[in-house]
């Protein structure tokens, strides 16, 4: 059996990919959903929405190819991180997930701090307290839902959910489990510090795994549903930017991948378990047995140019209007963009941060505004670069940028000038799922170790390295800094 099926559990839909042992890529299928929001702030799923957007999703691809699921020799898991799923000891769904981006845990948060004191719980699970993890979710139901509270056997991220509903086993990664608040990432695995401070019941946890450990057999229900043969290995897998960083080659230190899509990520992987003190980046176990990574999120990377362009010039294809911004100098004429139009996260976390053009004069044009936002967007993943150097990233030799923004070559330049390093793409372009299945091969013995399965199936497509306007971006980057603690209160009092 040659033949190894990623799956990604996101947001709005599940993806099943479909991969040969020489990694190339034969079939994906994603099949949509939705998500709630019964209150402002609040974000929910059905997690039977996952279930059936997973078995629709493997029978599109098994179909498309006409491989049979005899064929295939282990499936690997991704998915969102830190939303909740509960189970009863019937194994019931007792209320929606409450997802990722879900906002309503404020008070929670403060709880924790509280409970353990921020520098120590810093030390123990390598983050603050932020309302997208799951910790803050737990205590909200224990708080505002306690019948439900009181009926919780188990406790689930979305993609172990579906691995549940494949094997009927509970089981976690390291790299999900780091992203609950409740791991000690140094010793990868659950905290009885942080459970126990928290009175967490640790029973409800399930068995935390490596990401290219076996977690389970597809079951007799699951085979029938699925078309899968009853046996195949399930391997562990990892939460969805740590399987999109195997699924691009960001395996090792000093190479560092940058996603530029709606939201920007800059992920860097270390061989220790590395925390920026004041908990500004995230620090979590990696998909890779035995290391770990930094996470800077920017909630609003190309997701700033897409309102720019809907704002401002509606209808214009991306092409035109980038081009457009290629006429401009580096530097704007002394127009800086502030990218913070949904909040932040890194290194900022303030959701009441805001955007901000600074520097605006009758000379400045569109194009001008339009460099403006790729650059301030630029600056911003900068300060993710930054605060990894300083918490002990020794080097970054190679940056590897994948996302829709990605596709424009000014963007691209700019990012390598304002960053000081070579960008690089890739060949492999489905991220999360990909990662997944090459851990499942990883894991059933293809390839020795996730290191040289990456070797082996990803290389370089293009280059960009720093311009001679560098040194107009290294002048820049101080005053673009300067922006955010001159704003902050004018930020927090025009948002009361």
């Amino acid at each position: 059996m040659k033949y190894f099926i990623g799956i990604d559990t996101s947001t709005t839909a599940t993806k099943a990919l479909l991969m040969e042992k020489s990694g190339h890529v034969l079939s994906v299928a994603a099949s949509e959903y939705s998500f709630e929001t019964p209150y402002p702030l609040w974000s929910e799923q059905d997690p039977a929405l996952w279930w059936s957007a997973t078995v629709t999703s493997i029978r599109q691809i098994l179909a498309d190819t006409g491989i049979s699921g005899e064929d295939i020799a282990a499936v690997g898991l991704s998915g969102q991180m830190h939303g909740l799923v509960l189970l009863d000891e019937d194994d019931r769904v007792l209320r929606p997930s409450i997802l990722w981006n879900d906002q309503r845990t404020g008070t929670q948060c403060d709880q924790i701090r509280e409970r353990l004191g921020f520098k120590n719980l810093v030390q123990i699970t390598g983050n603050n307290a932020l309302t997208g993890f799951t910790a803050p979710k737990i205590l909200w139901v224990r708080d505002e839902e306690p019948d439900i509270y009181d009926r919780v056997a188990r406790v689930l991220l979305p993609k172990d959910y579906v691995r549940f509903k494949l094997t009927g086993k509970y089981a976690i990664d390291k790299a999900g489990g780091a992203g609950t608040l409740l791991f000690d990432i140094r010793q990868r695995d659950w905290s009885s510090e942080v459970l126990q401070a928290l009175g967490i019941n640790p029973n409800w946890m399930p068995e935390t795994f490596e990401g290219t450990a076996i977690t389970g057999l597809i079951s007799s229900t699951a085979a029938q549903e699925t078309g899968l043969r009853e046996g195949t290995p399930v391997v562990a897998g990892g939460g969805d930017q740590a399987a999109a960083a195997v699924g691009t080659g960001a395996v090792k230190e000093g190479i560092v991948s940058l996603s530029l899509g709606t939201s920007g990520v800059v992920f860097a992987t270390t061989d220790k378990a590395s925390i920026e003190p004041e908990g500004r980046l995230h620090s979590f176990c990696h998909a890779v047995p035995g290391k770990w990574h930094f996470m800077g999120v920017m909630l609003s990377a190309a997701g700033s140019l897409r309102w720019f362009r809907d704002s401002f010039s509606p209808g214009t294809d991306y092409d035109t209007l980038v081009g457009a911004g290629a006429e401009i100098p580096a530097g704007c004429d002394g127009l800086l963009f502030l990218p913070y139009l949904t909040g932040e996260r890194t290194p900022y976390p303030d959701p009441l941060a805001r955007g901000a053009f600074v520097g605006l004069t009758v000379r400045h044009k569109l194009p001008s505004l339009t460099r403006a936002v790729l650059e301030g967007v630029a600056f911003g993943l900068r300060d993710s670069f930054e605060l990894m150097r300083s918490a002990g990233l020794s080097e970054i030799n190679q940056v590897r940028v994948t996302g829709g923004g990605a596709r424009s070559s000014l963007w691209r330049q700019i990012l390598a000038d304002v960053l000081g390093t070579e960008l690089v793409t890739v060949n492999s372009v489905e991220g999360a799922a990909y990662g997944a299945a090459i851990l499942a091969a990883t894991g059933v013995g293809v390839f020795t170790d996730v290191e040289s399965a990456c070797e082996r199936t990803i290389r370089v497509t293009g280059t960009t390295s720093p311009s001679a306007e560098q040194v107009v971006y290294e002048r820049l980057y101080p005053y673009y800094r300067d922006l955010y603690p001159a704003l902050k209160n004018t930020f927090k009092n025009l948002a009361s």
